[in-house]
């Protein structure tokens, strides 16, 4: 089998190197030199440009940062560039791990499907550690079938794999869980604030919530106060991790989907909002678990 891998950021890359410990034949792909450096530092096999990664390719999987990057990748771009499909095998499947709009996925989904050419959509949770330790959740929308082709792939990398429903529903249950994770980490965010102004220890106060009603990921992974988890964003200046702007992307997808279903989410708008701060503060490069800097007290 080959693969081709389009995509090597702080997600893309270890999964990538994950395929590649696996045995499986990989030629990979990134706009950034420093990204395909790094992969070839590890023993991946970079290709020079994303067509030429995908020649003959049986599965191509692609991990990108928003919806106009995936469309322009495999459609094309206003420019009169040719999108990737048109140098993908017949036959061969498509997997997109980026999280982006439903209707984008059905409309390259659609796109592929004229050329011969499979495609789910497999949004990703898990976060960085995730990826390294291939253990991530994937949320896969498309034909059933199709999965079951993929799963070969998918079980290198993660180690959860759910069949939302058909085309785009996979990026429909990621904007949900992605919004519900940002209301999570606010709320956290807030109680730890809380309890460290009132002179509580965050390290002793963690595990309290975290043994108790108020427990949740955020608490059991992904500390926002730092020095309580050695691994955390938050003890390393808020580096790496899922950005601050990549959050306040997915919390805007979930709003813009909500307005299309008549759905109430007054939560996950107010998210959006505050991310929205935080990012124009100057924080959109951090960790999304930045946002406790929001509301810990001063001086």
């Amino acid at each position: 089998m080959k693969i081709a891998f389009i995509g090597l950021g702080n997600m893309g890359g270890p999964m990538a190197i994950n395929l590649h410990k696996a045995g499986l034949g990989l030629a990979a792909f990134d706009l950034s030199k420093e990204a395909c450096q790094k992969l070839q530092g590890e023993g991946v096999a970079i290709a020079e440009s994303a067509g030429a990664s995908v020649a003959g390719a049986d599965v191509v999987i692609s991990m990108l940062p928003a919806s106009q990057h995936v469309e322009a990748l495999y459609l094309g771009g206003g420019d009169g560039q040719a999108g990737l499909l048109e140098n993908i095998r017949a036959g061969a499947l498509v997997i997109d791990c980026s999280t982006i709009a439903a209707a984008t996925s059905r409309k390259v989904a659609q796109a592929a499907a004229k050329r011969g050419i499979a495609m789910i959509d497999a949004p990703v949770s898990g976060g960085t550690g995730g990826a390294v330790a291939g253990t991530l959740t994937f949320m896969v929308g498309g034909e059933a079938a199709d999965l079951e082709r993929a799963r070969p792939v998918l079980e290198k990398m993660g180690a959860n794999i759910f069949h939302a429903g058909g085309a785009g529903a996979g990026q429909t249950a990621k904007i949900c869980n992605n919004m519900l994770l940002g209301i999570l980490m606010i709320g956290t965010s807030e109680a730890l604030a809380l309890g460290v102004a009132n002179g509580l220890d965050a390290k002793v106060l963690s595990e309290i919530m975290r043994r108790s009603s108020g427990g949740n990921w955020a608490l059991e992974k992904y500390n926002p106060m730092p020095g309580v988890m050695e691994a955390a964003p938050a003890s390393k200046n808020y580096a790496g991790g899922f950005g601050t702007d990549l959050m306040l992307k997915d919390l805007g997808l979930a709003q813009e989907n909500a307005m299309s279903v008549r759905a109430s989410t007054p939560l996950g708008g107010m998210a959006r909002n505050l991310y929205a701060a935080h990012s124009l503060a100057g924080n959109g490069a951090l960790d999304f678990s930045s946002v406790i800097k929001m509301v810990q007290k001063k001086g």
